[in-house]
């Protein structure tokens, strides 16, 4: 991932075409009762490899780094909830009632894995550090995204019930735990081809956007949900990035974390995951497809504005790291 790049990527793009297709060509019926099998067995199949990539040394390393990795979660699976709360006038005032509840949902979620690791690799960060810190978080959310949702959305008019927190054991931790369990048998074929993964994520992610927007189209998403409204998301998402990056920033110093710790901690702490964000979505709101088109809206643009601010600060960080290089060595001199 390049640090000079800031616009949309293409997966980004595949993104914007699919919203665009389901709002042109919605699947109804039988057709959407199809994609929505599919989509179950790529969401499985999705989590199963996950569990497959995870290595056993990576959990146990994770609790060497406790303080950091203590401090990541403590942003992902706190702060950011507290501030999701604390944001509620503004959400009542300026959204609508489903997507202040995606802005929610959005602070439930687990970090982004290979995001965090490319940023704090470009900007000279404790890569080891982020590697198992974003792991842990995936997957520590599985168990406790699905607990905040039942506690902060149902609370917010949500409709998540404890039912679809079980749902969400079974048919996403379940898969994880057969995959990880799998992993002494075809692991070496997933280190091989992360590739593989990738698409996985991307193809899940596309399917499961299309049937909500499917759904949430046939139910007149754009026909009640004004521009000011997605605007509002939009500032609402850059607000949150705007809080959470400097409290981390200035935590990560107070407690004396070293410059390379610092970076893993920001970036690591500041992320929200699609790739698993979307397929929870899908599992913990399946009684409201109508719904869900502008309960994950939120997501997706939260997703691109972090890659796009993370991208400015990674670089930032890493011309920092390159004029203390050289200033060492002119003292050095």
């Amino acid at each position: 991932m390049s640090s000079r790049r800031v616009g949309p990527d293409n997966f980004t793009l595949a993104l914007l075409a699919t919203v665009a297709l389901a709002s042109l060509l919605p699947c109804r019926g039988d057709a959407a009762r199809v994609f929505d099998a599919i989509t179950d067995g790529a969401i499985a199949l999705l989590f199963f490899l996950h569990g497959a990539k995870l290595p056993r040394a990576a959990i146990v390393q994770g609790l060497t780094h406790w303080r950091l990795h203590l401090t990541v979660l403590g942003s992902t699976f706190v702060l950011f909830p507290l501030l999701g709360l604390a944001l509620q006038p503004l959400g009542h005032a300026l959204l609508t009632p489903q997507l202040y509840l995606g802005v929610l949902f959005v602070c439930t979620l687990p970090s982004t894995v290979q995001s965090s690791i490319a940023f704090t690799s470009i900007a000279g960060g404790n890569v080891s550090a982020a590697v198992v810190s974003a792991s842990m978080s995936n997957l520590i959310g599985i168990v406790l995204t699905p607990l905040l949702v039942g506690l902060l959305l149902a609370g917010h008019g949500g409709g998540a019930s404890w039912h679809g927190v079980l749902d969400i054991m079974l048919q996403l931790l379940l898969p994880f735990a057969l995959g990880h369990a799998a992993r002494r048998w075809i692991g070496g074929f997933v280190d091989r081809h992360r590739a593989l993964l990738g698409y996985t994520d991307q193809g899940t992610i596309l399917l499961v956007v299309y049937t909500a927007f499917s759904a949430a189209v046939v139910a007149g998403l754009w026909r009640d949900t004004p521009v000011s409204a997605l605007l509002a998301t939009l500032a609402m998402c850059a607000l949150l990035l705007a809080l959470v990056m400097p409290t981390l920033t200035w935590t990560a110093r107070r407690l004396g974390f070293p410059r390379a710790d610092e970076i893993a901690i920001v970036f690591c702490g500041s992320k929200k995951s699609m790739a698993s964000g979307i397929p929870m979505a899908k599992i913990l709101f399946a009684g409201q497809l109508g719904g869900l088109g502008a309960l994950v809206l939120p997501l997706m643009i939260f997703h691109q504005l972090q890659l796009m601010v993370c991208a400015v600060v990674a670089r930032r960080y890493a011309m920092q790291g390159h004029h203390r290089v050289v200033e060492d060595s002119r003292e050095a001199d």
